[in-house]
């Protein structure tokens, strides 16, 4: 899709539906959101949508790196700790190692 050639109310309609899709549990979205509507948020001459595209941009940034904090975090435990956890590890598992841990 072209945002150039998308008007103004229908660019802020847009953000706004990627922005409350993040929280349906699509953080892919608040990243999407985040590339396609940077330009128009803050490169771009003000615009009297401007401001709410720019608030919804900054929310879904923020809301993309908590992702991607807690995402990595719960990798980083589970890779170190998983052996500890006992059957539960394993049952977290998604495919079940053989051997000592």
């Amino acid at each position: 899709m072209n945002l150039e050639r998308v008007s103004n109310e229908e660019k802020l309609r847009l953000c706004r539906k990627y922005y409350w899709g993040g929280f349906l549990l699509l953080p892919f979205l608040w990243l999407v959101n985040v590339v396609w509507f940077f330009r128009a948020a803050f490169l771009a001459p003000p615009f009297g949508e401007q401001p709410h595209i720019k608030r919804y941009v900054l929310r879904s940034a923020l809301g993309a790196g908590l992702w991607g904090l807690g995402l990595g975090l719960w990798v980083g435990l589970f890779q170190t700790r998983r052996g500890q956890w006992g059957a539960l590890g394993d049952a977290l598992s998604f495919t079940q190692p053989m051997g000592e841990p």
